[in-house]
């Protein structure tokens, strides 16, 4: 009888874009009102962060705009194809990897966020290796405008 939906975020570690994605969208649920009606997680597609805190930049641009974020860095696994219905990378790597590893008979849907921005800005920025903040600033505002017309759509 449920008809809960679920997100899953995805970049390569889980501590800059993926984190940010998941803030920015439970963000948005919350304030549509639709929090009982979404499950939503992020993780990366490699383990090197697992456990750790997103970057302290991410965390800084995140907070900026109020969003409460306390999760911490976990590598994708095999059940979260079955567990989620969309799953969400960041780049075309991220897809061509998520779609790899997709097992046989999942529900899950994969899908580009940025196929979601008005804007057509299709590719997260990844500030991972940046100097500054400023690619973080990016990265939400990508975010935040393709959550929010996917939610558009799915609402």
């Amino acid at each position: 009888m449920s008809d809960k939906k679920s997100a899953l975020f995805v970049c390569l570690g889980n501590i800059c874009r993926s984190p940010i994605a998941e803030g920015v969208f439970q963000h948005l649920v919350k304030e549509r009102n639709l929090g009982d009606k979404w499950e939503i997680d992020s993780a990366g597609l490699g383990g090197w962060h697992s456990g750790n805190r997103p970057d302290s930049r991410a965390m800084k641009t995140m907070q900026k705009y109020n969003i409460e974020y306390t999760n911490r860095a976990r590598q994708i696994e095999d059940e979260d194809f079955q567990k989620f219905d969309y799953i969400f990378g960041m780049d075309e790597n991220n897809i061509s990897n998520l779609k790899s590893q997709k097992p046989k008979g999942s529900k899950c849907e994969i899908l580009l966020l940025g196929d979601f921005d008005p804007t057509g800005d299709r590719i997260i920025r990844d500030p991972y290796y940046d100097d500054d903040s400023a690619g973080f600033e990016k990265c939400y505002q990508q975010c935040l405008r393709a959550c929010n017309a996917f939610l558009d759509k799915v609402q």
